[in-house]
């Protein structure tokens, strides 16, 4: 099945999401990776001396997340914006669901356009992160 182009999407479409389940030392591997201030990403122990229950997912782990769900629909698809609202705290070893829909579509002098409401969810139905994008489709 090829990605769908900007005149094969509909406001409503969802967009197929995914579960996932980060687990504690894949959360470490990111914060290391990717130069992580504090220790709250490496550990329960690291991160209860900070005055946390327990290691958390990075908030930009969440927003890379929303990332994969789009390039893993439309691998022609380009992000031009991303944002994130952190509701609560993102903790590894926990059944996560990523998915979106389709809010908006409009053209420009610049390229085709679709704007989407993203979330992040727990296996419960608790929305840990809500998100926006705009994605760049082919024509």
């Amino acid at each position: 099945m090829s990605a769908p182009n900007f005149e094969h999407v509909e406001v409503g479409d969802e967009i197929p999401g995914f579960s996932v389940t980060l687990s504690g030392l894949g959360v470490k591997r990111y914060a290391l990776a990717a130069n992580m201030p504090g220790r709250r990403f490496f550990s329960d122990e690291e991160a209860k001396q900070e005055g946390l229950p327990g290691q958390i997912v990075p908030g930009n782990l969440s927003m890379a997340l929303f990332s994969r769900m789009i390039t893993d629909w439309n691998p022609d698809a380009s992000l031009v914006r991303l944002s994130a609202t952190f509701r609560g705290i993102v903790y590894p070893n926990r059944a996560l669901t990523v998915h979106g829909v389709i809010t908006e579509k409009h053209s420009s002098d610049r390229g085709n356009f679709i704007e989407c409401d993203l979330i992040l969810q727990s296996a419960e139905g608790d929305r840990w992160v809500t998100g926006t994008a705009t994605v760049r489709l082919p024509a």
